[in-house]
């Protein structure tokens, strides 16, 4: 087998969907028989992991199954409850609002991950194994022997000659390698609800948003819904354990009828592990970063790290490139997670019960009174937290051994039509865009030939050389060498 995954989550799946895109075989390993739509976790899909979702051609999939249409709402509603008064608002969240907008082929969706893995799932077909976990793990110089135990216990082994770990926060895989947590825990509590409202939507007077903060001293949290009929979920903050169907209430501040169908206790981490690697082993997703939820950035950077190591095991396992070429995967992305991981946490820093007053929660004179001093520390702290395109789209891979330096963005978007993306006319491996006359083509299309490497033309008339590599980010501008991308 050329690549075993372990761990058949959104970054184990989109691993396998990436290497499917370069025509690599992999197995993934998975627990669970099915997805459980009772814990909905990450709720927010960034608008780059939508363009690479359209990469692999499941953008519109995705899209046309999520209970909630981005063009349903881009707004985080601040209120005293969700039948209560409203406080502020903060807009174009999550880049939802960025339909058609040229700086990005997508927008960002709402959409609940056990969708997204459905989806995904879909995509990788009998790659999956499931009801199995990986259990164990020996490398050696020719390859990984991997011990996989079924639910019963019994025990099977696989030869790999690669492992991508994305088997979460327990990771046999990190273990394996003797990689360790780096970081912190949050000490304040939090606890997460799925629930059912009958009605509870059409009594409140704050119109659609995709999530509603409450800021009520005696019970802050925020809510937001999963569909577009009696589903939502809620996250009471600053408690342990508590009887559910009361917290609901008391955010919606009445007693509304309340079906609880999933509870869960947590607290926010932040920890980063510290190496990614060994020679044939790759740490992605939660394996290798943990971060608080506040900005949407979860398994989002997870699916970074699965294009990264996929387009590069692919380069290894076809040729194109030597196995050095996978020691810039740690360098690359690990300093990504640390990023986000910060972003992350500072996004945290101010929370509902932060923010929230006991005026607001007092007679129509006293909220009056204080509303614009929490409205404006609401704008003044959460701002940053709907809004971070420039870490979403604007991440770099600048100081990579395998790109230039001037280099390492994310190629610009353009639409070139209506509907038609410059990103939709990249190769699946590298693109040579740019006016396809100049003297510097010949060069590097006889060094793709020579490699055996699939390199896509683009022309665009009158435009400098630009080589793309496989994950849309640029490796050079102007000239350059294809091996040199390649890590030769």
């Amino acid at each position: 087998m050329p690549v075993l995954i372990a761990g058949g989550g959104p970054v184990g799946l989109a691993t396998a969907v990436e290497l499917a895109h370069h025509g690599v075989r992999c197995l993934v390993v998975e627990p669970r028989e099915s997805v459980s739509w009772l814990r909905p976790r990450a709720k927010t899909t960034s608008a780059r992991s939508m363009e690479l979702l359209r990469r692999w051609g499941l953008a519109e999939t995705l899209r046309a199954r999520a209970p909630l249409a981005v063009s349903w709402s881009d707004q985080a509603v601040f209120v005293s409850s969700l039948l209560g008064r409203e406080i502020t608002r903060i807009g174009g969240c999550f880049g939802l609002d960025l339909t058609g907008s040229g700086l990005a082929a997508e927008p960002g969706q709402q959409v609940p991950q056990p969708l997204v893995e459905e989806v995904l799932r879909e995509a990788v077909g009998d790659a999956l194994l499931t009801g199995r976990q990986v259990s164990g793990l020996r490398e050696d110089a020719d390859g990984v022997t991997v011990r996989i135990t079924s639910a019963n216990g019994e025990e099977q082994e696989v030869r790999a000659q690669y492992v991508v770990g994305c088997d979460g926060p327990r990771s046999v895989t990190r273990q394996a390698i003797g990689s360790r947590y780096e970081g912190r825990e949050d000490g304040r509590p939090n606890f997460n609800i799925v629930f059912r409202a009958p009605g509870l939507a059409e009594r409140m007077p704050h119109g659609p948003a995709v999530h509603y903060w409450v800021l009520n001293p005696a019970q802050p949290g925020l809510a937001g819904r999963l569909d577009l009929e009696e589903t939502w979920w809620c996250i009471a903050q600053g408690v342990r354990e508590a009887d559910p169907v009361r917290l609901v209430r008391n955010l919606a501040g009445a007693d509304i009828e309340v079906e609880i169908l999933a509870t869960d206790p947590w607290t926010a981490r932040m920890l980063l592990a510290d190496r990614y690697a060994s020679e044939r082993v790759f740490l992605a997703g939660d394996a290798a970063h943990q971060n608080p939820p506040y900005g949407g950035h979860g398994f989002n950077t997870g699916i970074g790290d699965a294009v990264n190591i996929g387009w590069k095991l692919a380069a290894v396992l076809h040729g194109w490139a030597p196995a050095s070429l996978l020691a810039t995967y740690e360098g690359e992305r690990r300093p990504i997670a640390a990023d986000t991981i910060e972003a992350a946490a500072a996004n945290m820093t101010t929370l509902a019960p932060e923010l929230a007053d006991p005026a607001l929660m007092g007679d129509e004179a006293a909220f009056e009174k204080v509303r614009p001093a929490v409205a404006e520390a609401v704008l003044r702290t959460k701002h940053s937290e709907f809004h971070s395109l420039d870490l979403v789209l604007g991440y770099t891979y600048a100081g990579s051994p395998i790109v230039a330096p001037d280099a390492g963005e994310r190629l610009p978007h353009r639409w070139l039509s209506p509907g038609e993306s410059l990103y939709d006319r990249l190769g699946p491996a590298f693109s040579l865009v740019g006016d396809q006359s100049a003297p510097g083509v010949a060069g590097v299309v006889a060094e793709a030939r020579d490699l055996g490497v699939p390199l896509r033309e683009v022309h665009l008339p009158g435009e400098p050389l630009t080589l793309v590599r496989p994950d849309q980010h640029v490796a050079w501008r102007g000239s350059g060498s294809l091996r040199m991308a390649l890590g030769r």
